[in-house]
């Protein structure tokens, strides 16, 4: 979750919103560095609204908030990367935001660029207990393989990388055509910036509990614990799926794997999509599947559904609880009671992989085709 990327955004309404409508055990909110935030944790903490988690994070009702921030590193001769880094409890994080407004123009405002190198970034959060994780790696806004480096050694110590974020608009079939992220867990998280996009993406762990700490072992597969499911958008869906033409606005959607120029009118000016970039680095021909990969879920967020609006959405909600319920687990015939039944099926298609969908590129989501 992004703070900064809508008024509503809120810690307290993140945190009701994940807990009271979506469902979600354990989220992570990444502008947490910033003193406003840090204000509003301590006044909840005060309030005893939320209380500290015994294995790490926030507790609210029955979820947990992992404390993390999203940074921007960028080192001589690569591009720009956004790193998440997550802080084990309160105290630490209100202490690394000190560090940090030392080596930043302006330690409040997410997505910030870190004047340190990469890997000292890096020795800087794990020496505080924390752990790290190159985020949105595949895409042209600042994703590690996206626009920084073509290996992850280039800019960051692969020994200490707790997992990799895939990004809207990849799965683990695309990542798995580079070697190099056979070793790590991949995770799939919301990157939402609004209250509604929350939970469109997620990850199923076996864990204890949900705190910062067996999140941390999850991640890298230590004493049984694990992620053992990815939900991840429909790639097709993510905004930088396939190149997009920035001069006659041509979205390269074709059959061709290496797109260098427009077909349309000839530019070279192109974003990058995240289907081409990764044929463009791949090193295997088919994707690797190691034995710790789980499934990885396709799913289309009840938002990307046409003819699904606001009120259908609440009736929804008011008899099945939450979306995940409803996305997952509500029946042909439990969701016609509630909606109309072409509505209905198309909940269905969408939770069977079976809707036809439109690419997205160059920063605009895919589309539902019915």
């Amino acid at each position: 979750m992004k703070i900064s990327a809508a008024r509503d955004l809120t810690f307290f309404n993140i945190a009701k919103e994940a807990a009271e409508r979506k469902g979600i055990d354990c989220i992570g909110i990444i502008d947490c560095q910033s003193p406003p935030v840090l204000q509003e944790m301590e006044e909840l903490l005060e309030a005893g609204v939320m209380e500290e988690a015994p294995g790490g994070g926030l507790r609210y009702g029955r979820t947990t908030i992992l404390l993390g921030s999203e940074l921007e590193v960028r080192d001589p001769g690569l591009g720009p990367c956004h790193l998440l880094v997550y802080m084990p409890d309160f105290k630490t994080m209100r202490e690394f935001s000190r560090f940090l407004a030392a080596y930043m123009k302006n330690v409040s405002l997410s997505s910030q660029r870190v004047y340190l190198p990469a890997r000292g970034l890096q020795g800087e959060v794990i020496d505080r207990g924390g752990f790290v994780i190159p985020a949105h790696v595949f895409t042209p806004h600042k994703g590690m393989y996206g626009i920084a480096c073509d290996t992850m050694d280039e800019l960051l110590d692969p020994q200490h990388v707790a997992a990799v974020e895939l990004g809207l608009s990849a799965d683990s079939s695309m990542a798995g055509l580079i070697s190099e992220l056979a070793p790590f867990t991949f995770v799939t998280n919301s990157d939402a910036h609004s209250l509604s996009k929350i939970g469109r993406e997620y990850n199923r762990m076996l864990l204890k509990e949900p705190s910062f700490e067996e999140v941390r072992r999850a991640l890298l597969r230590q004493e049984g614990r694990a992620v053992t499911a990815n939900y991840g958008l429909s790639p097709q869906l993510g905004k930088y799926h396939r190149s997009y033409c920035l001069k006659c606005r041509h979205l390269l959607d074709t059959e061709e794997q290496h797109v260098d120029e427009c077909p349309v009118c000839g530019s070279k000016s192109l974003t990058r999509g995240v289907h081409d970039r990764i044929f463009e680095i791949r090193d295997l021909d088919e994707p690797l599947f190691p034995p710790h990969r789980p499934p990885y879920i396709e799913q289309v967020p009840l938002e990307f559904i046409p003819g699904l609006g606001a009120k259908t959405l609440q009736k929804l909600l008011d008899r099945f609880g939450t979306e995940m319920q409803i996305l997952h687990h509500a029946t042909f015939e439990q969701l016609a009671e509630a909606v109309p039944e072409k509505l209905a099926q198309a909940i269905i298609l969408a939770r069977d992989g079976r809707l036809e969908l439109a690419s997205g590129g160059g920063g605009r989501y895919g589309r539902v085709k019915l």
